[in-house]
C-alpha cells in the first residue's frame, strides 16, 4: 500500500510539471498575462505581486482535492503530490531563484545552476510572446534556450 502511494505522488510530481509547464506557456503566457506581467517587470518588486494570485488559486484547487478524498483514497495523494510540488516550486522558484526571501545561500550544484539559468533566461523576454524554457522543475540546457532566444528576435 505504501509503494502504491509512492508511485502516485512521484507520478504527480511528474504530471504536474507537465501540466504546469503548459499552463504557464499557454495560459500565463496567454489569456492569463494580466496577472503574469507583474512577474516579468523589471525593478524591485513588492512584497506580494498580481502573479501570486495564481498560487491562492492553485492551493484552493488543492485544498478542495484533500477534501474530496479520505487519506486511504487516491485522490488524496495526488493532492498530496500537487501539494509537494508546490512546496518544491516555492522553495526553488521564490527562494532560491527570486530571493523572495532574505536567503543568501547561492547553490553549486549542477541542477540547480541550469535550473537558474534557464529561469533567467526565461525572464529575458519581457512580453508574452516569445518566451522560452517554460518549466519548473526541468530546464532545458542553457545552449538551447539561448539558441531559441535568438531565433525568436530581439526581446523588448
Amino acid at each position: 500500500m505504501i509503494l502504491y502511494r509512492l508511485l502516485i505522488v512521484v507520478a504527480t510530481l511528474l504530471v504536474m510539471e507537465v501540466a504546469v509547464t503548459l499552463f504557464h506557456r499557454h495560459v500565463m503566457h496567454g489569456f492569463g498575462w494580466g496577472w503574469h506581467a507583474s512577474h516579468h517587470h523589471s525593478g524591485k518588486k513588492p512584497v506580494w505581486e498580481k502573479n501570486d494570485l495564481y498560487a491562492v488559486v492553485f492551493t484552493g484547487a488543492t485544498i478542495l482535492l484533500f477534501a474530496l478524498g479520505d487519506k486511504h483514497a487516491p485522490l488524496w495523494w495526488v493532492a498530496f503530490g500537487i501539494t509537494l510540488y508546490g512546496l518544491l516550486y516555492g522553495i526553488l522558484h521564490d527562494v532560491i531563484i527570486h530571493r523572495r526571501l532574505p536567503f543568501k545561500w547561492k547553490p553549486r550544484n549542477a541542477y540547480l545552476q541550469r535550473l537558474m539559468t534557464a529561469h533567467y533566461l526565461h525572464h529575458a523576454v519581457k512580453t508574452r510572446e516569445n518566451g522560452v524554457s517554460f518549466g519548473f522543475l526541468y530546464a532545458p540546457p542553457p545552449d538551447k534556450i539561448r539558441a531559441q532566444l535568438r531565433r525568436n528576435g530581439p526581446r523588448r
